[in-house]
This record gives C-alpha cells, structure tokens and sequence, in this order.
C-alpha cells in the first residue's frame, strides 16, 4: 500500500488536536489510500527485487554478469543475458497488468475522499460509505444515533449502533445543530489520542467555545469503510484520515502464498543445481588430468590456448551448463497461469447473471493448487446457504398451513387459502390463528420506512423480514414504531401494542473437554486418524479449549478421524486457528471459502482462500485468492479448473526440465572427447534460443490448451480428482524419471550420431567434418526429437497444438537455412557459413532423422503401452472411451473396490447442484437492500435493546439537513 502516515508513531502515537472550522496548525496524513502493489516510481526497484528473489533468476543473473569476464565463458557474453532481459520483460508486463486490474477492483475509488482532511465536518448520507474516521456531531435519528454496516472492518454483517450520549450535556448541544449555520457556528477543538489499531477504544475530550468539556469514547467514533444504515444523514468531525484510520492500521498485507508445485520445484532446481556443480567440478578435474597427461610437446598440433587454473576451469564448465536449468521455466509459468487465470474469469458457466458478478482469479500464482484441495473449510451462513427465507409453512393449533417448495410448486410466497377461510368462517381454532399471526407482526425488530404508498422492512436478519413479509400477505401489517408501542393493520382493524421487555436465560458451560476428547480418541482406537463413518459437531466455547495447548494434538486426531466437522458459534480466530492447525499437522492442501470480514481470517491462512460474493460485503472477496458468486461454483473451480490447472502446470514444468537435460547434457558428454577444454559442440545463439524460440510453442500448448479430458467427464467422475488432489502427476519420483529418461535420451542423440560420423567421409569431394557439422546434425536430432516428445504428451490435440509441435520443427529448419547465409551481410556467426546446405547434403543425416528420434521415443511407446495394459488408471479408460467417441457415463467403470463410479458420481453430483436461480429471489427482501438493517447490535453493548427500540419512533418526520 502507498501512502504517507502522520508524524506520530502508529502504536506509541502522541495525542493530536484537531481544531473545529479552522485552518489546522498540524501537519496530518492525507486521506489517498492505494492498494496497488506498485507505483510509478517504486514498480523498477521492487518489480527488480520480486524476480531477483527467485533462485533461478538469482543464478541466471550470475552467470551473465560472469559472462562479461573475458574469455571465460565459452558461449559467449550475452547468450544469458537477452533472453533473461526477454524473460523479465514479459514477466513486467504481467505484473503490471495484474496490479492494474487489482487497483480498479479496490475499494475506496471516489476521488472525493481524497480531498477529506482532519477537522473537516463532513456529511453522510444513507447507504453511503464513511470516507474517514469521524466523530459524531448530529444525525437524523433521535438522540444523534446512526446505524452503521461494519462488515468492511471485520465483523459479520451486524447492525452495529453508535450514538451520543445525552447525559454529556455538550454533546445533547451539539446533536441539535442541525443546520448548516449551525454548524459552521461550532468553534473549538477536539483532542483525542494518536493514530492507533484498537477498533473498540477511543479516548478524546470535545471543547466547545463557552461550553464545558465533554469527554468521548468509543461509542461517539464512526471509522471509515463502514456503511450508513436506516440512518437519513450525519455530520461528523473527521479525527483519522488515510493510513491513520484505524481501519487501514489493522489492514495487513496478504501472506505470500506459493503453490506446493511451485515448492517442489524450488528444490528440485537446488538439487539439480548441485548436480551442475558437480558436472562441472568433474570437467574441471578431467581438464586438470587430461592436461597432465597430454604436455605440449605431445600435443603440438594443437592451439594450446587453454588455462591451466583449475578454478578459472571450474568457472567456465559452470557457465557452459548453466541452461541445464531451463531459464525460459519461470516466464513459461508466469503467461500460463495468467491464461489459466483468465478462463476462470471467462468462464460464462460461473457467471451469475442476477448480481452481474463472474468468477475472478485475483491471484494467478495459484492455479494448480485448486487442483490438490483435501480439507474444505467453509462458512454456513451466506456460504453453505443463501441467507434468504421466506414464510412457507406453519403449524397452528395443530394444523398444518402452507406447502413446502417443490420441483413443481416454484412460489416464494406463503400458499393455503385455508387458513384465510378460517378466520373468515370463525373456526374454532380462529382465535389461535389471529394471535399467532399477531405475533408474527409484532414480535421482532424490524423498522418499517415508507417510500410513497409501499411500506419497505428493515430487517437485522433475513428470519425476521420473511415473518414480516409473511404476516403481511395473511393481512397483519406491520405498519409503524413508537418508543413505547407498535402499530398493526390487521383485517381492516388497527392495533397498538405496548413494547414488553424479554429476558433471555442462558446457561452457563461448563467443561469436561479433555475427558470427552480422551473417550472419543481411545474409542476409536486402531481407526484415530482414518477416515470413518463420523461426523463430530462442537461449539465455540468448547472449541476454546479443544485448541489450547494440551488437548490440540487429541482435538485434531479426532478431526481428521471424522468425514466432517462442523464448528458452531465460532469466533473469526478461532476459524483461523483451525485452519491454521490442519495446515500445519497435516501434509495436505487446505481451502477456506467465506463470504464475510469474519472470514478473512481463515481465508489468508488456508493455503487458498476462496471468497463469495454475497450480502456480507467484499472484505472477504477482496481478501480472497480466488472469489465466486454462489458456492455452487466451487464445484467447477477445482474438479475442472483447479484439476486442468495442475495437470497443464505440472506437465509444463516436466517437460521443460526434459528438454532442456537432453539438450544441455549433450556438452557433458561432448568434454569426454575434447579434452574438457571447454568446447561447445553448438553454436552459441543457437543454444540462447533453444528456450526462446525453437522449443518455445510446446511448453505453452500443453501448459494452456491440453487437459486430461473433457469438463463433463471431469464433473461426471469426481474420483478423476483424486489423481490431481495425491499429486500423483508431480513429485519427485515423477520429477527425477523424467530427468532419467531425457538423460537416456540424450546419450543417444550425442553418441548415435557421433559413431557414425566417425569413420566415414559423408561428402563425395573428400571434405572431413569438423565439430560444428556434427553439433548443428544433433541440434536437429534434438529439436525433433523434443517437439514429438511433447506430442506424445499432449492428450487433446487442437491447432495449436499441431503448431507447436510441427511448427517448431520448420521454424528450426528455416532459421538453420538463413543463419547459414547471413555472414558477411550480418557480420554473425562466421563459423556457420554454409553449415545448412552440407548438412542437407549428408545421406547419413537424413538416415538419422529418422532411425535416431525413433529409437529416443520408441522406449517411451513401449513403456506408456505396457503400463496401459497391465494397470490402466480410471482416467486412462476414459481418455480412450473419449476417443473411441463413446459416452463413459454409458460405460460402466468402476473403482478398487468393485463399486460403480457412475453411481458414485451422480451422487456426489447432488452435493454442488445449483437451486434454480429464479426461486426465492424475485421477491426477497434482499432485492430492495443488500440485507436487514434495523436494531441489531453487538451483544453486551453499551445500549440495551429495549433502549434502542424505546428510543425510535416512525411515526414522526426525521429531521432534514
């Protein structure tokens, strides 16, 4: 975040004054806040020191940097160093694009707050969001009360009351200036501590000109980011602006989350790394025997311009196999997690169109670990369900009224006649009826406000505001509020009922939770930790002590021995706590889903957090990695996104290490027949654009287009998941095989080629080969050799993947033709003069095109086909049912234990299945207002309910400023 803080420290901050209608005699922070990563001048210096962070970056750097000492690298001095400016280029412009997009998405985009300033008496209106922290001056309400939506500063969507006391006989003066020469009239100053993170304190002292101090707390102080409810207007003072409010000072930033593939990698890259010191202390040890053994005097015809010093040897074996770690690797991912990224947010099938809201990818570095998901934390209210209800059916007196919704009975509204005809024809139970629908009317805290001739509920909770709604349609209207009575409308008839005060006993818990824990846990015995036919329900208070120290570990084991837990009444850190200890103890991928700021928590803790965007506000969307409309999506997100993202990452990642072994492995084995002097068998462009141009295309196509099958079959078969989710296509074994098999791959292109050139004249006029001949006929080998291994890996063939793969073999073709003739008109590459047409002349390259591919992959053929037939994996048989065209929900597959998949698969296909978007929508209250807005509040407040709904009167005109 970008932004100046005031001159105070923001924990040990001193107090500040702020004067009333006046120029401010200190200097304070303004009230720009931006949440972009990047600014004009820090995107260098930190974009810069981002991409340097990264090992590979880090190593590559070095070796074009020891690439300028002269006549120390062997492949020579800017072969590193372009594509790696080319890599960070492409990797900028990413980066600038995602921070662009990020800042339009941020709240707080409204130029004019920019232009609050401390002291500034600044007005308000309903609905609107709170530029700044402000003390409160007047509003419409009585009593100068306004209500706020606090869902942006952390908490659940709750109704939170602030009001000036009347019993401070300064502040009952300054809740009657209500005009704006009142206002301006107002002269003195406000003093109030420092800029600190404490949301429930505040501690100040307003002084009014002829007037006596009053003291202020908590209770007086709006904060920024929270939103105006059931309140007309208010005017405040502002205290806090910017990075000085206290929502921004317990804003924090949100934790680097890297993708366990992302993990895996980095290591394999520092082993592979030490195995390139080891290649190159093992060249510098052979070019130490071999000069040992073969003197001056015994090799005369040779230029012995070699250095004899064993380090300065050791220096250039490492810049010789430094692309044995693909360099291109990292900008590869960085565009193919970006294009994944963008077909979750167009994707239409997570489009819902009622809000105009799309599923966003906010961040792109975690794509593949949708894919591996094992642990679900997810919120219930808002998430798990709509929030939405409506008055269905009810029981009076013993009978049943209404009807439940049905696939063929779609209504929202309270349907059964009867009940109307009972009270019309007196029946005996009409007493009973008229009473319960009386206490539907009355019973609640909802605020009526009128717009014209229709009556609008506010209501704190969507239970309340269906009760309402429904005691109205059966002709009990809730229609006004008084402090001391309510007003109904029922059957022509008008009621006024005294307010009464309700008491609420509740118990008091006490624990036993270590010795259920213990019982539960020894119960179970040899089945602690397996997964078992149980679910284990536990409250927040018992949770309290279920995550302390001594009971966790026991706590947990029984968690994980459970199918689900389900956790009530739980505080947001106590979610967080959960989170925190699954992804600590246990070697899974966890997902928290939310849709309030009480779960932003969780959601920055798991190692993805998803975020919904319903009627709790954005603070857990804008928390979020990934957010969605309805959790429905989520079904889509990780058994197709997240299941494609992993399989496309990870075979781009295996096959970028391939080709880059089987290329740069080729010098190895080159130094055993040139002494380890330190030759290149290739050209030195040639080899700098190996990544960047000649094997560019295929990493990308199976890293964007390929996926193991198709979305309808991913969604059909919910076991294909398991293969993503147990990391079966990407650990170290999968890692190192294909190290090993791109090592084999290697020897044979090197040395097939190499014997038979050895003894034999391929040209009619007599001419030899020299060392370039040989590496430009490897070279192609090589290139054909990788393009066909990534057909083999592709598995949904499209354009672009025939591009690739055949494209890359012309495109190498077609620059070996012109690079062969370009010196001296591009003064380049001297060495390579002609190279292109004895190659197409030679009988024997030809020959070797052919046979020495073909004995590459004719291992891998043999492998795939035995494998297939003797332990064919689930997707395996529906890839070939794909391509037989046959339908595999037709097919019966089943799983190890004999059970039908189909049937499995359709079950499971009922927990995501999406209610119909035209149910219980139309006619909700929350179609006039994001959610109720009435008199709830925070337990244990420092206004009672009954204060509160004593206090309000509709029936009365608010004041206009």
């Amino acid at each position: 975040m970008s932004g100046t803080t005031s001159q105070a420290d923001p924990i040990d901050a001193t107090a500040r004054i702020v004067l009333l209608n006046r120029a401010q005699t200190t200097k304070f922070c303004d009230n720009h806040v931006s949440t972009a990563k990047y600014g004009i001048l820090t995107f260098l210096p930190r974009f810069l020191y981002e991409q340097i962070r990264r090992a590979a970056n880090a190593f590559f750097l070095f070796i074009a940097l020891m690439q300028q000492i002269p006549d120390v690298s062997p492949t020579g001095r800017y072969t590193t160093l372009v594509p790696l400016i080319f890599i960070l280029t492409v990797a900028g412009i990413k980066e600038i694009i995602e921070d662009y997009v990020i800042l339009r998405n941020g709240a707080w985009q409204t130029i004019i707050w920019k232009q609050v300033a401390v002291g500034d008496l600044v007005k308000v209106t309903n609905g609107q969001h709170l530029p700044a922290d402000m003390v409160i001056v007047s509003s419409s309400e009585p009593q100068a009360m306004c209500y706020t939506e606090t869902s942006n500063l952390g908490f659940k969507s709750i109704t939170c009351l602030l009001f000036v006391k009347c019993v401070f006989q300064g502040l009952s003066l300054t809740a009657s200036f209500q005009s704006l020469e009142e206002l301006m009239a107002l002269t003195g100053r406000l003093e109030c501590e420092g800029p600190n993170r404490h949301l429930y304190d505040f501690t100040g002292t307003l002084r009014l000109d002829n007037h006596n101090p009053v003291p202020l707390g908590p209770d007086q102080v709006l904060l920024r980011g929270a939103q105006l409810r059931n309140t007309q207007w208010v005017v405040g003072i502002v205290v806090y602006t910017g990075h000085d409010s206290k929502l921004m000072q317990n804003s924090t930033k949100a934790p680097l989350k890297r993708s366990n593939v992302e993990r895996v990698t980095n290591m394999q890259i520092l082993v592979l790394f030490g195995i390139l010191l080891v290649m190159a202390l093992v060249s510098s040890i052979g070019a130490a025997i071999w000069n040992k053994q073969h003197t001056d005097e015994a090799c005369w015809y040779l230029s012995r311009d070699i250095s004899l010093n064993f380090w300065y040897n050791l220096l250039t074996f490492i810049i010789l196999y430094n692309n044995l770690i693909p360099i291109s690797l990292l900008v590869t991912l960085e565009v193919v997690k970006f294009t994944q990224a963008l077909f979750i947010n167009w994707d239409v099938e997570m489009y819902y169109a009622e809000t105009d809201t799309p599923a966003m990818a906010r961040t792109s570095n975690l794509n593949e670990e949708l894919g591996q998901v094992k642990y679900l934390f997810s919120d219930k209210t808002g998430t798990l369900t709509c929030n939405i209800m409506h008055f269905k059916k009810c029981t009076i007196a013993g009978i049943t009224y209404g009807h439940l919704p049905s696939t063929s009975h779609n209504s929202t509204e309270f349907d059964d006649p009867a009940l109307i005809q009972n009270i019309e024809k007196n029946h005996p139970t009409s007493p009973q009826i008229c009473e319960f629908l009386t206490m539907m009317a009355v019973c609640h805290t909802v605020v009526p406000e009128r717009e014209g001739n229709q009556i609008i509920f506010q209501a704190s909770s969507p239970d309340e505001g269906a009760l309402v709604k429904g005691a109205k349609s059966l002709g009990f209207v809730f229609t006004a509020r008084t402090p001391h009575s309510v007003i109904i409308e029922a059957v022509s008839m008008c009621f006024r009922l005294p307010v009464f005060t309700v008491l609420l006993c509740v118990a008091v818990f006490s624990s036993a939770t270590r010795a259920t824990l213990t019982a539960h846990c020894s119960s179970l015995g040899d089945n602690l930790r397996k997964e078992n036919e149980l679910a284990l329900i536990i409250d927040g208070q018992t949770l309290k002590y279920a995550l302390s120290f001594e009971v966790r570990q026991a706590f947990l084991d029984l968690a994980l021995s459970c199918k689900a837990v389900i956790c009530c009444r739980v505080s947001p850190l106590q979610k967080s706590e959960i989170v925190d200890m699954v992804k600590k103890h246990v070697k899974a991928i966890t997902l928290a889903i939310g849709d309030g700021a009480n779960d932003v928590g969780m959601i920055q803790t798991a190692h993805v957090g998803v975020g919904i965007s319903g009627n709790e506000g954005m603070q857990a969307t804008n928390s979020s990695d990934y957010s969605i409309a309805q959790f429905s999506y989520l079904e889509k997100l990780l058994l197709v996104h997240g299941a494609w993202s992993y399989n496309r990452v990870t075979k781009c990642i295996l096959y970028c290490f391939y080709k880059n072994v089987v290329l740069y492995i080729i010098e190895l084995w080159f130094a055993f027949v040139n002494g380890f002097s330190g030759q290149i068998l290739f050209e030195r462009w040639c080899i700098g654009l190996y990544n960047v141009i000649f094997t560019a295309l295929p990493p990308f196509t199976l890293g964007i287009v390929d996926r193991p099958c198709s979305q309808q079959n991913m969604l059909r078969f919910p076991q294909l998941y398991r293969i993503t989710q147990n990391a079966e296509g990407f650990n170290t074994k999968v890692f190192w095989g294909h190290c090993i098999n791109a090592l084999i791959h290697s020897i044979i292109l090197f040395w097939f080629p190499l014997k038979v050139l050895e003894h034999d004249t391929p040209f009619d006029n007599g001419n030899s080969v020299d060392y370039l001949f040989v590496g430009n006929i490897v070279y192609t080998y090589v290139v054909v050799t990788v393009c066909l291994k990534a057909g083999m890996e592709t598995t949904a063939w499209t354009r672009f993947s025939h591009l690739a793969v055949w494209g890359s073999m012309v495109l190498w073709m077609l620059f070996f033709a012109v690079y062969s003739a370009i010196w001296p008109t591009i003064p380049i590459a001297p060495d390579m003069l002609g190279q292109a047409g004895r190659v197409m002349q030679c009988w024997s390259f030809w020959l070797g095109l052919i046979l020495v591919p073909t004995a590459c992959l004719l291992k891998d053929v043999v492998w795939n086909a035995g494998r297939r037939t003797v332990r064919k994996t689930l997707l395996e048989e529906v890839q070939e049912l794909e391509a037989r065209a046959v339908d595999p929900g037709a097919a019966v597959l089943r799983d190890a234990s004999g059970r039908s998949l189909n049937e499995r698969a359709h079950l499971l296909t009922r927990v995501f299945r999406k209610t119909p978007s035209s149910v219980g929508r139309s006619n909700s209250v929350q179609q006039t207002v994001s959610h109720g807005y009435a008199f709830s509040q925070e337990e244990h407040g420092v206004v009672s309910q009954s204060e509160v709904v004593r206090s309000y009167d509709t029936t009365r005109q608010r004041p206009s400023l």
